[in-house]
């Protein structure tokens, strides 16, 4: 029985998906080859790009080398940053409402009392980095006049403010807290959250605010520890995206990576990890000769704009570096690469045939995908 490439289940001979992660069983040659070389031959769609470099770059037509036993069975190289997105399939997790009841000034109405209650608020303040210059001026008049009424309305104004800029770090804490919670659990945060709505609640200013310092510095943790599985999601995604803007259907690969979505809510994080590495070169099987179909079209594009007399060769650098990210499997730098490459081909306006007036390249052009 063949061993899924994904995450090494045993398929039946007549099945069509594997009984783990459903990888169509039709990809697990390509996602073998894909991922890591089984012999010293590079991929063929390492061959295939060099061929087209060679097309367009007549200075250098090899990509570089690299380490030929560098694959993507256990993690993907990070040379190219990818923003963070919302997942596609959130996870169900407790709502926490944001901090909005006004509670109660704290007791006590004593000068005393109020000169206790001004400094911790002045405490507060340069936590929160405020400017209590106004405050700190207020506070000195009352003092010196000895102005009970005053020194509690200073009171009650450093509170209001206080609370303001408090309510202000719960939302921005509580927003995080949400985005993070779609991928995994935040229970710890979680705790530390309703804790800190109470203590405002019973006007502990200071309390919210060692609580909240505590949220963030989970939520810090949580987000090191899953960063990896994070990456690889938005990752996939995009790969799946790509697939979906070229004509091409992703199914027939997805199942690794809602599969690799489940053992990241589970808390396994290795596990999934490695699934949503290999869910990465599952969807760039499907997506390669869409890729490449499109690649030549972008490829023909350039050769007429050059034979018109126009410079590409900020093009020829996104080749080069398209070509790098192939041979170090990272393919999601590929894509990235590429639509900087498209965009580019698609603006430029060759010169005409004597070098004055544009000559637009027509957008009907289309190459032989098997050219």
């Amino acid at each position: 029985m063949p061993a899924c490439p994904a995450c090494g289940s045993a398929a039946d001979e007549s099945a069509e998906q594997c009984p783990g992660c459903h990888l169509s069983v039709s990809l697990f040659g390509a996602v073998r080859e894909a991922a890591g070389p089984a012999s010293s031959q590079d991929p063929a769609y390492v061959r295939t790009i060099g061929e087209l470099l060679a097309t367009v770059d007549l200075e250098s037509t090899k990509p570089p080398a690299s380490d030929s036993s560098q694959g993507l069975l256990s993690r993907p190289r990070r040379t190219t940053k990818v923003a963070a997105s919302t997942p596609t399939k959130k996870r169900e997790a407790k709502a926490i409402a944001p901090l909005r009841e006004l509670p109660q000034l704290p007791k006590g109405t004593t000068d005393p009392q109020l000169r206790r209650r001004i400094d911790e608020y002045f405490e507060l303040g340069r936590r929160l980095g405020a400017d209590f210059t106004d405050f700190q001026a207020r506070y000195k008049a009352a003092s010196l006049a000895a102005d009970h009424a005053s020194l509690e309305l200073v009171a009650r104004d450093m509170f209001v403010h206080i609370l303001s800029r408090l309510a202000e770090e719960f939302e921005e804490t509580l927003a995080q807290r949400n985005e993070l919670t779609q991928l995994v659990p935040t229970p710890s945060a979680d705790v530390e959250l309703d804790a800190a709505r109470e203590s405002a609640r019973l006007g502990d200013l200071a309390g919210a605010l060692r609580r909240l310092a505590h949220v963030r510095d989970e939520l810090l943790r949580v987000e090191e520890e899953w960063e990896v599985g994070r990456i690889l999601i938005t990752e996939c995604d995009l790969l799946a995206q790509s697939i979906r803007e070229l004509g091409g259907d992703p199914s027939p690969a997805q199942g690794p990576l809602e599969e690799g979505r489940k053992l990241v809510t589970q808390g396994r994080r290795s596990e999934a990890e490695k699934l949503l590495a290999r869910a990465a070169v599952a969807l760039w099987t499907v997506l390669e000769p869409f890729f490449f179909a499109e690649l030549k079209r972008v490829r023909d594009r350039l050769n007429e704009a050059r034979s018109s007399g126009s410079d590409i060769g900020p093009a020829v650098s996104d080749l080069r570096v398209i070509a790098t990210e192939l041979r170090q499997r990272n393919f999601v730098g590929v894509v990235l690469s590429f639509r900087g490459l498209r965009d580019f081909a698609e603006k430029i306006t060759p010169l005409g045939p004597e070098g004055v007036g544009p000559a637009l390249v027509a957008a009907s052009v289309r190459s032989d995908p098997s050219a």
